[in-house]
């Protein structure tokens, strides 16, 4: 019974988000040529709330949530754990007041209605897995721009997405890159829960009912530690996280 009601519920939610992708894909090309950057953000923001709210079509939930308020006088690298595409919209969306912008596979800059027109509006570090000197050069880029906070950062240091609620190893090199160009920043980790459950495989069939989780927890001061013991220490506190779940 449950998985009819999967079978059922997703073509209504994938429509939605089809319609979605293009219709604020038309919206953020009309802002940014009306006012730029920051009105094609707005725009953005709005896509992804629209992404996030429309959960509830398929009975699901989520959770966004703090364990700790944010500093507001040091830069920002949000580390998290990755289980789907849908882990980023509600850290774009409950997270817009920090401008976060994303380490990303450069595959994603072209294809995707909305999305990759604003990962590239954004100024999102945009990875070539094969071409190391244009990934340390997108990441420091980046870390600069994060260094004269204007933005924060999120990597999700697996490098490859981990279905489960157990995070592959954190691979410590993008976030050294990112320190070494932004030595004051903090490093906020987030446990995403369940987003893998959601979309296990692909976008179809989707779990109806289920509940995901957003978790900013407490910051690392990276600052006269080795990157593999900050690394270390983020993914941690993330596994500890998800198994109080």
């Amino acid at each position: 019974m449950k998985k009819l009601i999967d079978y059922l519920l997703t073509p209504l939610y994938l429509l939605y988000f089809g319609l979605t992708l293009l219709l604020f894909h038309l919206a953020q090309l009309i802002a940014y040529w009306l006012g730029g950057r920051p009105a094609q953000k707005k725009v953005a923001d709005w896509l992804n709330a629209s992404i996030v709210y429309g959960w509830w079509l398929t009975g699901s939930s989520f959770r966004f949530q703090y364990d700790a308020p944010l500093p507001t006088n040091r830069p920002l690298l949000f580390v998290a754990n990755h289980q789907s595409l849908f882990d980023i919209s509600p850290i774009l969306w409950f997270l817009r007041r920090q401008n976060p912008v994303f380490v990303a596979k450069v595959e994603l800059s072209r294809g995707i209605p909305s999305i990759s027109y604003n990962l590239r509006q954004s100024g999102a570090a945009l990875i070539d897995r094969k071409d190391v000197r244009q990934s340390m050069g997108q990441l420091s880029r980046l870390g600069q721009e994060l260094n004269k906070r204007r933005c924060s950062v999120v990597i999700f240091p697996e490098g490859t997405r981990s279905a489960s609620n157990e995070p592959r190893e954190f691979a410590p090199a993008g976030l050294a890159i990112l320190l070494r160009k932004a030595p004051d920043a903090l490093v906020v980790p987030i446990a995403i829960a369940n987003t893998g459950h959601f979309n296990p495989r692909g976008l179809f069939p989707l779990r109806s009912f289920t509940r995901m989780s957003w978790t900013v927890l407490p910051p690392i001061d990276p600052t006269d530690a080795s990157i593999e013991h900050v690394a270390e220490r983020a993914r941690t506190a993330i596994v500890e996280k998800l198994s109080a779940l």
